[in-house]
C-alpha cells in the first residue's frame, strides 16, 4: 500500500484533533455574548452553534477552504507531513491558551503553522503570496472593520433608543440576540467552519483519494460535528473571558457585536478570504463596549488577548516547521 494512504488515518486524526481544539477556544466566540447576557443557556447555545455553523459551512461555498487548501502554500510540492506537523502545532498552542482561557485565533495558528511546515519541507519558493494578500485583507478587516462596525452600530441604537424605557429595550433585545447571535454562528461557519475542511480535502489530495480539489459533502458534516463536540465539552473557559470578562454586556450590547462581527466575517467569506473570527468579536465586543466609555472595557483583559494574536504567528510558525523537521529526522 502507498506511503500516502498509510499516512492518511494519522494525518486525519490530528485534524480533526485540531478541529475538536477549534471548538474549545474559537467557536465559543460566536455565543459568548447570547450566554453571556443570560438570553440563552450554554447548552442551547452551543446547540444552536453547531447547527448553524455546519449550516454556514454548507450553503456559503467551498472559497475559503479552497484558499486555505491551495492558496497558502503549494499542494504540489509538500506532502502529509507538513499537514501533521501544522495541525500538531495548532494543538499544542490552542490548548495552552485555552487553559489560561484566553481566546486564540486557529486561523492564523493554522496560516503561521503551515507556512513553517512548508517552508522546512520546500523552502520559500512554497509560500503563494496571492494567498497571503488575502490573510493581510482579512487581518485588516477582522481588527478595523469589527470594531469600527461595533462603534457604529451601537451608536446607532443608542440614537434609536434613546427616548426608551430600558425595561422595554431589554425585553425587545432579548429576542432579537437570539437571532443576531444565531447570525453570528452562521457567518462563523461561512469562514472559520472551512478551514479544516479545506486542510481535510487538501489531505485526502496528498494521500492520493482526489485528483483535484474538492470539499466533499461528508467532510463538512464531519468537521462541523468535531467542532460543534469541542465547543460543548471545553467552550466555558474562552465563553467567561469574552462575555463577562472583556466588558460588562447588556443584551442590546450583545446584538450590536454579534451584528458587527456577523458582517464583517461573511463580507470576508464572500470573497474568499480567511479571517480571524476571533478577532472580529473580539474587536466588536470593544467598540462596542468603548460606546459607554472607554474605561467601560477591561483593557487589561483585551491587552492578554491582543498580546496572544501578536505572539501566535511566530510562535506557531517556529513551531511547523520545527514539527516537520523532526518528522523528517524520524521518518
Amino acid at each position: 500500500m502507498p506511503e500516502g494512504i498509510l499516512l492518511l488515518i494519522p494525518v486525519f486524526l490530528l485534524i480533526l484533533g485540531a478541529e475538536f481544539v477549534n471548538g474549545w477556544t474559537d467557536a465559543p466566540n460566536a455565543i459568548a455574548t447570547v450566554v453571556s447576557t443570560r438570553v440563552l443557556s450554554p447548552s442551547r447555545a452551543v446547540i444552536m452553534a453547531a447547527v448553524l455553523n455546519i449550516a454556514g459551512a454548507l450553503v456559503t461555498g467551498t472559497a475559503v477552504a479552497a484558499t486555505i487548501g491551495k492558496g497558502i502554500v503549494r499542494p504540489e510540492v509538500i506532502d502529509q507531513h507538513v499537514v501533521a506537523a501544522a495541525m500538531l502545532t495548532i494543538i499544542i498552542w490552542s490548548t495552552v491558551a485555552w487553559f489560561y482561557g484566553i481566546p486564540t485565533s486557529e486561523s492564523h495558528e493554522l496560516i503561521a503553522g503551515l507556512a513553517g511546515a512548508g517552508l522546512a519541507a520546500a523552502g520559500p519558493s512554497v509560500l503563494l503570496w496571492a494567498g497571503w494578500q488575502k490573510v493581510l485583507i482579512g487581518l485588516g478587516i477582522s481588527t478595523f472593520l469589527g470594531f469600527s462596525l461595533g462603534i457604529g452600530i451601537m451608536t446607532g441604537l443608542y440614537w434609536l433608543l434613546r427616548r426608551s424605557r430600558p425595561s422595554l429595550v431589554r425585553k425587545l433585545f432579548s429576542r432579537l440576540q437570539i437571532l443576531s447571535a444565531a447570525f453570528m454562528a452562521f457567518s462563523h461557519g461561512s469562514n472559520d467552519g472551512q478551514k479544516f475542511m479545506g486542510v481535510f480535502a487538501l489531505t485526502l489530495m496528498l494521500g492520493g483519494v482526489m485528483t483535484q480539489f474538492t470539499v466533499p459533502i461528508w467532510v463538512m458534516l464531519l468537521c462541523g460535528t468535531v467542532m460543534g463536540l469541542g465547543t460543548a465539552v471545553g467552550g466555558w473557559r474562552i465563553i467567561r473571558t469574552m462575555g463577562f470578562k472583556l466588558t460588562k454586556l447588556e443584551p442590546v450590547n450583545g446584538f450590536a457585536a454579534e451584528t458587527s462581527g456577523g458582517l464583517s466575517i461573511l463580507l470576508a467569506s464572500a470573497f474568499g478570504i480567511p479571517l480571524s473570527t476571533t478577532h472580529c468579536i473580539n474587536t466588536s465586543i470593544m467598540g462596542v463596549g468603548a460606546t459607554r466609555r472607554f474605561s467601560a472595557v477591561r483593557w487589561g483583559v483585551a491587552g492578554n488577548i491582543v498580546m496572544t494574536w501578536v505572539i501566535t504567528f511566530p510562535v506557531c510558525f517556529v513551531l511547523g516547521y520545527l514539527f516537520t523537521w523532526l518528522f523528517g529526522v524520524i521518518f
